[in-house]
């Protein structure tokens, strides 16, 4: 199983970046997706789940401003960040369990500042 985050980067407040996450030896559209993200001196936090069904769920931080959305035939896994500000600069991963062990991407910078 293999996780590998893209998409990150430097972007003004305000801006937008889209984050993917591609997988390979597992069917993503069978498991639940989160993004998580670790901010430098704090812990690794949820910001959104996607479901085998589809269904989303946001950190309070992101609600309104960031989407997570799949495509099922590029096995791949969205994150849409809209409106960025400063403190959604951090490290970007993603999540999934598989046969009850987490597997973790390799992060992805996304730092949003003048």
């Amino acid at each position: 199983v293999q996780l590998v985050e893209s998409g990150g980067g430097l972007v003004q407040p305000g801006g937008s970046l889209r984050l993917s996450c591609a997988a390979s030896g597992i069917i993503f559209s069978s498991k639940i997706v989160d993004w998580y993200r670790q901010a430098p001196g704090k812990e690794r936090e949820v910001v959104a789940t996607i479901t085998s069904g589809g269904y989303t769920s946001y950190a309070d931080s992101v609600k309104g401003r960031f989407t997570i959305s799949r495509d099922i035939p590029k096995n791949t896994v969205y994150l849409q960040m809209n409106s960025l500000k400063p403190e959604d600069t951090a490290v970007y991963y993603c999540h999934t369990m598989h046969w009850n062990s987490p597997y973790w991407g390799q992060g992805t910078q996304v730092t949003v500042s003048y």
